[in-house]
């Protein structure tokens, strides 16, 4: 039986931070994973991105890199199913990425919400540069490179999304594509799609100190975490503060372990959890075992799947390469219809000849 057909194309990416850690994986990969057999997937490592905040030491993107695109493959991306890419070697990017720079008004970057959010946080950090500016507008090249129609994100980043709809539509009003003779479809005239966002579920994920986890607070469990480490983190975490006494009865709702139950234990499991810690027929220490046999059954079989590529992480840089030389080819493709659009063609034109008419 023939497979159906996929529903259209989908662009993710993460920056290249080293090891990746639950909260990376609910928010994202988790999803990405069980959007291979939906959707044309593209992922990437967005080294460039890196870049923005972390411009004055660049010695980790490289080895970062490989750790992020290992754990890709240990959570589950195939690349049979989908093609996994780093964004720096894909030139046509930056090619896109400062065509774009030169029709979007500077007030559509000062307005993204996160552009001001992340300038108030990292004030340790020089951020007064285009790079960091530009940094969306970087996203929404990523994007429309691949004229993808969707882009998996959470409600955070929606007006990313918003934005690139917007380039999108004021490229296609300066620079209709060039028709040939007869083609009335209007959708012809536009060398980019808007994309769409496609929502994902963020579940409350807390760190190990009940705030959210970042690498920032140090309260990290990594998709590698070792189970003797991941086990031992769980033993420390913080639970429900009215719960003083192991005789007190105790509310999962507001617990942090109950957070983890929730997103990783089995039906059965959080029954159990919900009678015992309501009525404190159970104490803290066992709730936090319970919770650590469900992480590691989601996190066991991502370190075996893991094993063969820290044993060699060559294997892990080949597919960033294959993958990368398909990318290449699809966003050559985009940029020779965006250049003929911008009359900016590498293709020598005779006068009243369009390109495409020229290789007919």
């Amino acid at each position: 039986m023939p497979s159906p057909p996929k529903k259209g194309r989908v662009l993710s990416g993460m920056r290249p931070t080293g090891k990746l850690h639950l909260g990376n994986y609910v928010g994202a990969l988790r999803n990405w994973v069980g959007l291979q057999d939906q959707y044309d997937c593209f992922f990437f490592i967005a080294d460039w991105h890196a870049l923005t905040t972390d411009y004055a030491d660049t010695r980790s993107v490289k080895q970062n890199s490989l750790e992020v695109m290992i754990d890709y493959l240990a959570a589950g991306l195939d690349p049979e199913r989908s093609t996994l890419f780093i964004q720096s070697h894909v030139l046509q990017h930056a090619e896109l990425h400062l065509l774009f720079s030169m029709i979007t008004p500077l007030g559509w970057l000062e307005r993204v919400p996160s552009y001001k959010e992340q300038r108030e946080n990292l004030k340790d950090k020089d951020l007064g540069t285009y790079g960091f500016l530009g940094y969306p507008l970087l996203q929404s090249a990523d994007i429309l490179i691949y004229q993808a129609d969707f882009v998996p994100v959470g409600e955070d980043q929606v007006p990313h999304v918003e934005l690139t709809r917007e380039v999108a539509r004021r490229f296609n009003q300066f620079y209709p594509r060039k028709l040939h003779a007869g083609d009335r479809d209007p959708q012809r005239g536009m060398v980019f799609p808007e994309p769409k966002p496609l929502l994902t579920p963020s579940p409350k994920l807390p760190g190990t100190d009940g705030r959210k986890m970042s690498k920032s607070y140090g309260n990290t469990i990594l998709l590698s975490e070792p189970e003797a480490s991941l086990r031992q983190k769980l033993k420390t975490m913080v639970t429900d503060p009215a719960r003083i006494r192991r005789t007190d009865p105790g509310n999962p709702d507001v617990c942090p372990v109950g957070d983890l139950h929730k997103i990783f234990s089995s039906a059965e499991t959080m029954a159990k959890v919900n009678e015992g810690c309501r009525t404190a027929g159970i104490g803290c220490i066992e709730c936090k075992q319970w919770a650590s046999d469900s992480l590691w059954r989601v996190l066991g079989p991502m370190q075996e799947r893991r094993q063969k590529y820290e044993a060699n992480p060559k294997l892990a840089w080949d597919i960033l390469e294959e993958g990368s030389t398909k990318a290449r080819a699809v966003a050559e493709a985009t940029m020779a219809e965006a250049r003929e659009a911008a009359n900016l063609s590498h293709e020598y034109e005779a006068p009243g000849q369009n390109v495409a008419e020229s290789k007919s």
